[in-house]
């Protein structure tokens, strides 16, 4: 018979609020098993961690039980405080009163009884609990970095810097991410490339970074401190340890009219390039959909005049595998298509442009050298209209994102400002809802832009952009503040696009069995105490992966990730969850079901020997979970026809139980 202690928290007036904490520990005190019962203000205190210990002590508990908030929360802080009493911390058991009972309810009667409810299904647990010991196992030394943005290559250098090996998989053939495609940064005005270039250098010149480039990860199998990740990198048709970036080949390619993706299509070109000047690694890649040679069999001219004997037309995908202790996602963002924002004219005039079209036309590594021309036209504009929150904060269904991207009010007035600037001659109108300015010097910037450089702020929204025949774009807008209808002849009109999450995250997050917001973003573990990590152990999550980030605050994140990578590397061995699955082999029919639902790859068959009831021997094709690799989600006991797969701790028996308790009420 077990010997049960609840112990019941006001957490202030979080749950003492709404729930009458002492009647809920004199009922709770009732129930069988139960030889002790109490209630304090905050028992996760070190007064109410003193009050748990003594009770064990003085009462010989055998298990208990404590109604206070989020297993997530304190889960571990308790189990901590019963191993420190001498008692086995996975006799514990939490039962959430605060975020399933009293934030969700107003009337304290109620309140109270399910609170009381939510005890008693927890006891009921407990007199089915059994002490379970945790395991260990090896931590490889090496991580994983799952993008080259600003955000990966930070937290590769910070990971690197503490003498632990790392590797970057980025997509594209450089890295960089985003931000080799900005001229200047907010709010300081310096520039970008000046900023990211030397970081990208050092990486390269790291002994402890190796980068994969023009790489996908295709699989992810393990654990926290044990993953096993296949990568494909991409066949360049260039030997890199021969390529020396010279360029020779991209400027006798006679396929020069494909659209350049690093300037967004604005210009165009070679079937074999360097994306920029400044590129890392510095080796040529040949686009497959283009090239004669990969296509036909005819050409061949880079091959001719590559001196270095780097072009290789026969290479092929390769995949790598490799072992890591951890893995951190960075895969950044995107802005959105804006083909179905009709109203601005996008798709019908080639001087409607999204922002970071802008950005690589005031490049001076851009298509236009630096100088602001039209793309329709080639002419300087004199009157630009800049229309924010493109797709942002947008109620309507199945069109734009419901959340603010964070970024647009700051990069739309670092554009405004430039214009005014560097051509004086230009009147810049900005429209928008509501200017959001929380970072360091961010509002000044903006009063800047307004109070200094004369930028014409509009608060109102564009309903429409008009292509007149004479090349000018009408724009028709509304001024709330002077409310009344605006209407502005302009030569070109900028769109503030909403950011999404890169669409490489939706599929990633699978491979890692991490989880994901309604919009794509990763979820972090806890948004306030555990704001890097992901639910998932050994994953953690780095700049705009997680939600929408300007540069500080994803360079911010990706040192607060690196950190906690870090200190997980630093470790030679991980206590293991004890709470895995296990097989009832007399009941086990080697169906499969279950191996074929794991996600982590621990359950495997053997033929094994039983003896029968008139003494004859059977083989039989029995599941075996191996307990080092089980992580315990329960995925297998689900999918298990028979019923011989349970998880320990969290046993059919004992969620049956639970079940049964609430059902009496």
């Amino acid at each position: 018979m077990q010997r049960i202690g609840v112990f019941v928290c006001w957490c202030g007036s979080n749950i003492a609020a709404t729930v009458d904490v002492a009647a809920v520990s004199e009922a709770l005190g009732h129930e069988p098993g139960v030889v002790f019962s109490t209630n304090y203000q905050y028992m996760c205190s070190e007064a109410g961690q003193n009050i748990i210990k003594n009770a064990i002590r003085d009462y010989q508990l055998t298990g208990i039980v404590v109604c206070s908030c989020s297993p997530r929360m304190h889960e571990a802080t308790f189990r901590k405080t019963a191993a420190s009493a001498g008692l086995n911390s996975y006799m514990v058991e939490i039962a959430n009163i605060r975020e399933q009972c009293s934030w969700i309810h107003k009337d304290k009667a109620q309140a109270t009884e399910k609170a009381i409810i939510l005890g008693r299904a927890a006891i009921a647990k407990v007199h089915l609990n059994a002490p379970l010991t945790a395991g260990e196992s090896p931590v490889t030394k090496r991580a994983l970095v799952i993008g080259g943005g600003i955000a990966g290559i930070q937290t590769a250098l910070d990971i690197a810097d503490a003498g632990f090996e790392v590797d970057i998989v980025e997509k594209q053939p450089t890295i960089g991410g985003k931000m080799t495609q900005i001229d200047k940064t907010f709010p300081t005005l310096d520039c970008a490339a000046c900023i990211l270039t030397p970081k990208m250098v050092d990486c390269a010149q790291n002994d402890k970074i190796n980068i994969f480039a023009y790489s996908e990860v295709k699989e992810v199998k393990g654990f926290v401190g044990n993953f096993h990740v296949k990568i494909n990198k991409k066949a360049r048709y260039v030997d890199a340890t021969k390529c020396t970036g010279c360029g020779e080949c991209t400027e006798k390619c006679p396929m020069k009219k494909i659209p350049n993706e690093f300037n967004l299509g604005l210009d165009n070109r070679h079937a074999i390039y360097i994306p920029f000047a400044q590129a890392v690694p510095k080796v040529a890649t040949i686009d497959p959909n283009a090239c004669n040679m990969l296509k036909n069999g005819k050409c061949g001219l880079c091959a001719k005049v590559c001196s270095a004997g780097a072009i290789d037309y026969k290479q092929k995908d390769e995949i790598v595998e490799r072992e890591y202790g951890a893995i951190v996602v960075a895969t950044g963002y995107n802005p959105i298509k804006l083909d179905d924002y009709d109203e601005y004219a996008y798709s019908l005039s080639k001087d409607v442009v999204s922002s970071l079209e802008f950005e690589r036309i005031t490049n001076a590594a851009g298509p236009t050298g630096g100088t602001l021309l039209r793309p329709s036209d080639g002419k300087h504009p004199h009157t630009l209209v800049f229309v924010q929150c493109v797709g942002s904060r947008c109620s309507a269904e199945g069109k734009g994102k419901s959340y603010c991207s964070k970024i647009c009010c700051m990069y739309t007035a670092k554009h405004a400002m430039l214009c005014r600037e560097k051509y004086p001659d230009t009147e810049v109108y900005v429209f928008y809802i509501d200017v959001r300015s929380p970072g360091k010097n961010y509002d000044e910037f903006y009063r800047r832009a307004v109070e200094e450089y004369g930028v014409h702020y509009i608060k109102g929204q564009v309903g429409k952009v008009v292509p007149r025949s004479d090349g000018k774009l009408l724009v028709q807008g509304s001024d709330l503040l002077a409310n009344e209808q605006v209407h502005i002849e302009a030569d070109m009109v900028v769109l503030a696009a909403a950011i999404e999450p890169d669409k490489s995250a939706r599929p990633l997050a699978t491979m890692l069995t991490a989880s994901m917001d309604t919009n794509d973003f990763f979820t972090e573990a806890h948004a306030k105490l555990r704001p890097v990590e992901s639910p998932t152990a050994g994953i953690f999550l780095s700049g705009a992966c997680q939600g929408p980030k300007d540069i500080p605050d994803t360079v911010a994140q990706a040192g607060a990730a690196a950190s906690k990578v870090i200190g997980l590397l630093a470790k030679d061995k991980l206590t293991c969850n004890p709470c895995t699955a296990h097989s009832d082999e007399m009941m086990c029919n080697g169906c499969s079901s279950c191996e074929k639902v794991c996600p982590y790859g621990a359950i495997s068959y053997v033929d094994k020997e039983f003896r029968m009831p008139n003494r004859t021997t059977a083989i039989r094709r029995v599941a075996v979970v191996n307990e080092a690799v089980c992580q315990g989600c329960g995925a297998c006991t689900v999918a298990c026809p028979s019923g011989a797969m349970d998880l320990k701790g969290f046993s059919n028996s004992q969620i049956m139980a639970e079940v049964d308790a609430i059902c009496k009420m």
